[in-house]
């Protein structure tokens, strides 16, 4: 557990809560009353300080608008049939940024910002996690360099910030997906394991033109021979074949460390399954497809939880699905919505109580 952070807090006159309906809530178009921000200056973070969600007046010399350092992190928080708010997996979520910041030449952030500063915007907003099932308030942390000077080099000064926004069930239907053979997400010594915007930015032409030809996604693959397959769209992938359940390894710096990717994988091992992290090829899922062994396909993230992929396409060749059989999937999902939700006991302590 963290100290508690002294933060100085401004409260909103008026809340927008008054005029929301929280019944039907589409993802990250609303956000809540406060916001949490904390500057680095001089070598450390200070003016930590909670308000009033606003705009930010930013100079058009902004080194982040120019250079790119900027990161992000995606958590959720829950709460329970007795009003009881939790977060999921927070801790996770911290080591990661400070992974990113690391490798985008940024500050560390200290826990007590980013951990109890949560935790006190939260509680503040707690009337906006919304109560009913499927529903969450989606958590929002980031930091970008703020110098106003040009020139290629780290900044030497940050603002970290936090927003929060109510959502409801993400009822994506299953995807159909396109394996990607001409552009790259990520290489070895670069920055896919990192949470940062310009991997974002960088994928959106890849989706675009996929979606053209009818596709949701793409299923990126490596930068070298275009077969070893790294994430699908923003989602970690597993693939099930022979009842072995397989993901992409971390190892080469290459996939984002998904926290419901790890989420995931203890679940599935507490079904019983073998779990493998490993390379494995596009070859591979053909070979598997043709004999009748490969079984189910899902991509993993903050926002879906499990999004099930009913169709993958590989040159002219297509592999289809029907979800509606599917039993790992579907049960790994409830598991880990139970747990978010305090229908599961969470004995991994995933669930950090406001």
């Amino acid at each position: 557990m963290t100290e508690a952070l002294n933060i100085n807090v401004t409260k909103a006159e008026r809340s927008k809560l008054r005029d929301l309906n929280l019944e039907n809530l589409p993802f990250g178009k609303y956000f809540s009353d406060h916001m949490l921000e904390a500057d680095y200056e001089n070598g450390e973070w200070k003016n930590v300080e909670i308000k009033p969600y606003q705009p930010l007046v930013l100079e058009p010399s902004l080194s982040a608008l120019h250079y790119g350092q900027a990161i992000f992190e995606g958590i959720k928080a829950y709460k329970d049939d007795e009003g009881n708010a939790f977060i999921f997996r927070p801790y996770d979520n911290f080591k990661r940024f400070n992974l990113s910041a690391e490798r985008m030449n940024m500050p560390i952030l200290p826990e007590e910002i980013f951990i109890d500063g949560m935790r006190q915007l939260i509680e503040l907003d707690k009337n906006w996690i919304p109560g009913k099932k499927d529903h969450s308030l989606y958590i929002r942390p980031f930091m970008f360099a703020t110098d106003t000077m040009l020139g290629v080099k780290p900044s030497d000064t940050y603002k970290f910030l936090i927003i929060l926004s109510p959502t409801g069930p993400y009822y994506s239907a299953p995807m159909k997906i396109a394996v990607e053979e001409k552009y790259t997400r990520a290489a070895p010594g670069g920055v896919g394991f990192s949470k940062n915007a310009g991997n974002y930015g960088g994928s959106m032409l890849a989706a675009t033109e996929a979606k053209k030809h009818g596709y949701d996604q793409v299923l990126w693959t490596d930068a070298f021979e275009h077969k070893w397959l790294q994430e699908v769209g923003m989602m970690n992938v597993f693939f099930m074949i022979n009842n072995i359940v397989i993901t992409p390894s971390l190892e080469e710096g290459t996939i984002l460390e998904g926290v419901t990717r790890q989420s995931a994988i203890t679940g599935l091992k507490e079904m019983g399954y073998i779990v493998e992290e490993r390379r494995i090829s596009i070859d591979e899922l053909i070979a598997a497809h043709k004999n009748g062994t490969f079984q189910e396909v899902f991509g993993t993230g903050t926002a879906a939880t499990i999004a099930y992929i009913k169709e993958l396409k590989y040159k002219d060749y297509i592999m289809d699905f029907d979800v509606s059989t599917w039993k790992t999937a579907p049960e790994l999902k409830h598991w880990l919505t139970g747990i978010r939700e305090g229908e599961i006991e969470d004995k991994f302590g995933w669930m950090y109580k406001i």
